[in-house]
């Protein structure tokens, strides 16, 4: 109930009011109902100073007379009045002489004990009234009012100055009837009362809820709209008092934070833009590990889906996946460190993607310190470059490069081939169609022509191996591809004293996708087999088929590879060659990205000493088209 009263203003102010009001109510009351009481007495008082001193008169005159039973009479006719008791004259010692209850006549009254006598003991001279309770227990109003000796009385009383008083009258008004009155009154006073404190009291609260609290309400309603981020509202002007003006204050503000507002969403929206633009993922970290903001970039990196809020989960959980923040101890940890020493650092880190898988990243991280609401806070900003895509930069680099060397052996070796194989074909046809030609002279002719084509066939070759595979894939024969690869290394081969042998797939298998990313392949995994044999040795290269799949092998008798370095080999930058020469670490990790391009996997069985067997397993152009391949 409290609670009810409490959360209302108009309730509040409605029984605040209604306790006013009662309260005074009540004290208007008690006062009215005393000074009801006190008029009463006085009003008593004074009709039985009447009554006394129309007795006095009958008194006299009886006493004189000495008629005692028509003072008798008189005591009966005034007892029998409306409101009256009692009526009864004492003597000066206490005894009862008249009274119209005759059970009372002779009586004595004890001045110590007996109401009434104490008021005139103690001021006899006086009239005195009072509220008491009488010998039978009735409430009565008790007129006490001496008789004063005079001079016709001295006959009987003796001397004024012995005698002053002759006697006491006591009329003894019945108090029932007045509190009854003074009750009825005061009721009448308590509802009147109470009804005008219930018109007030609606009255102020009707006048109070349609002039203020409905207005506040409005007010109330729209702030209530602004707090659930609605902010294309105005609260509504009615008049132009004071709670008008609040109202038109109110639009005024609300209007200046919807300026302010929209400009703090235009620069957080530049702000998004211009990190989103950052080719590198970008992730901003506070000081309890909460991420603040991250770019599109980084998003991309773990594939979560577009519009992933990564607001303040931790970074640990979201990039490693762990509940706990990393152990400083087991990696360098970019948080621990710019927050330990306040300078930049960078590391490599395995980021765990949305599918379980792991993407490696080089991680620049570097302290920022910005000031909010007066304080200093920490933050930890990370550049995080996803280390595949670098792979694919020096793949696409090494293509264009391979490109470029081709296109210039196009143009400086190709085309003059073309015409040297003209003009010899020219003279080919003229000797053959000249009598007496010599037969060794054709002979040569002829064997220079296929030696120019062998030369423009290598030259296709280079263009097919540098092509740019853009976006559109083709049908690619692998056996085809193997081959026309081989054959550009074999010069390598034979300076190595590396034999190069096949065992091709007779059904000529073919994929979907690029043939010079194929080709790159090829040449990849054969000179990483060339760096194994440094002194010589045998390479296979195999092709066979499983159900949807294409199985490249390229089998080496070299030196092979350390078990606890197998799992490192794809990672970008990691290198190790068997030859000593100092390597980029990026071969291999080319290799598995062209093959993840390609929708295969590739996996490698070594032994140290004994050499190594890459497989590469490629979904068949037959089963990528009827969506059964590795990737379906």
């Amino acid at each position: 109930m409290r609670d009810h009263i409490v959360v209302s203003l108009g309730r509040k102010f409605a029984v605040a009011l209604t306790v006013g009001l009662l309260s005074a109510s009540l004290i208007f009351l008690v006062l009215f109902v005393g000074l009801y009481k006190v008029r009463i007495e006085e009003e008593r008082g004074a009709a039985s100073d009447q009554i006394n001193l129309l007795f006095q008169a009958a008194l006299e005159n009886a006493m004189l007379k000495r008629d005692l039973v028509g003072l008798n009479n008189i005591i009966q006719r005034l007892g029998q009045q409306t409101g009256v008791r009692r009526v009864m004259i004492v003597n000066p010692m206490g005894e009862v002489r008249f009274s119209s209850s005759p059970d009372l006549i002779g009586t004595v009254f004890d001045a110590k004990t007996s109401p009434g006598c104490a008021p005139c003991h103690a001021q006899a001279a006086t009239a005195r009234n009072a509220f008491l309770t009488d010998e039978d227990g009735h409430d009565i109003l008790r007129s006490v009012n001496p008789v004063h000796n005079k001079e016709p009385c001295q006959q009987c009383h003796g001397p004024m100055g012995g005698h002053p008083i002759n006697g006491i009258l006591f009329v003894d008004w019945d108090a029932a009837q007045i509190r009854a009155s003074a009750r009825t009154t005061a009721l009448a006073l308590i509802g009147s009362g109470a009804a005008v404190v219930i018109a007030t009291v609606f009255g102020v609260w009707w006048l109070l809820n349609r002039m203020v609290l409905r207005r506040l309400e409005d007010l109330t309603a729209v702030a209530a709209q602004i707090g659930e981020g609605d902010f294309d509202v105005a609260a509504r002007i009615d008049g132009k008092d004071e709670i008008a003006r609040l109202a038109l204050t109110f639009n005024r503000m609300l209007a200046t934070l919807r300026e302010r507002i929209r400009d703090v969403r235009d620069r957080e929206a530049f702000l998004q833009s211009l990190i989103d633009a950052i080719p590198d993922g970008v992730r901003v970290i506070d000081e309890h590990y909460g991420i603040v903001k991250t770019n599109r970039a980084y998003r991309r990196q773990l594939d979560l889906p577009p519009g992933t809020n990564l607001a303040g989960v931790p970074c640990h959980v979201s990039s490693h996946g762990l509940p706990e923040p990393c152990p400083a101890t087991l990696v360098t940890c970019p948080f621990d460190v710019v927050i330990r020493e306040q300078k930049p650092v960078k590391s490599v880190h395995a980021h765990r993607r949305a599918d379980g898988g792991a993407v490696e990243v080089e991680v620049h991280a570097a302290p920022m310190v910005v000031e909010q609401e007066g304080m200093r806070r920490a933050f930890i900003v990370e550049c995080i470059r996803d280390l595949a895509e670098d792979v694919r930069f020096s793949h696409e680099q090494k293509l264009a490069a391979v490109g470029q060397l081709a296109a210039g052996v196009a143009h400086e070796i190709r085309n003059p081939l073309a015409s040297i194989r003209l003009a010899l074909q020219g003279i080919l046809r003229e000797a053959e169609t000249t009598p007496n030609s010599s037969g060794t002279a054709i002979t040569y002719l002829r064997l220079v022509d296929g030696q120019v084509d062998k030369c423009i066939d290598i030259t296709n070759r280079l263009l097919k191996l540098s092509a740019n595979r853009g976006d559109q894939r083709q049908l690619v024969e692998v056996n085809t591809a193997i081959v026309e690869t081989l054959s550009l290394l074999s010069y390598h081969a034979e300076q190595l004293d590396i034999t190069v042998e096949t065992d091709l797939d007779p059904s000529a298998p073919r994929i979907l996708g690029s043939e010079g990313d194929l080709r790159m392949l090829m040449v990849n995994l054969a000179q990483n087999a060339f760096h194994a044999m440094a002194e010589g040795g045998r390479l296979l290269i195999s092709t066979r088929p499983g159900e949807g799949k294409v199985i490249i092998t390229i089998t080496d008798n070299g030196v092979g590879i350390p078990s606890d370095m197998q799992k490192r080999i794809f990672e970008p930058f990691f290198s190790h060659r068997a030859d000593g020469e100092s390597g980029t670490g990026l071969g291999l990790a080319i290799c598995k990205s062209i093959v993840e391009t390609l929708g295969g996997i590739i996996a490698v069985e070594s032994v140290e000493g004994k050499g190594a067997c890459f497989t590469v397993t490629l979904p068949s152009a037959l089963a990528t088209i009827s969506g059964t391949g590795l990737g379906s």
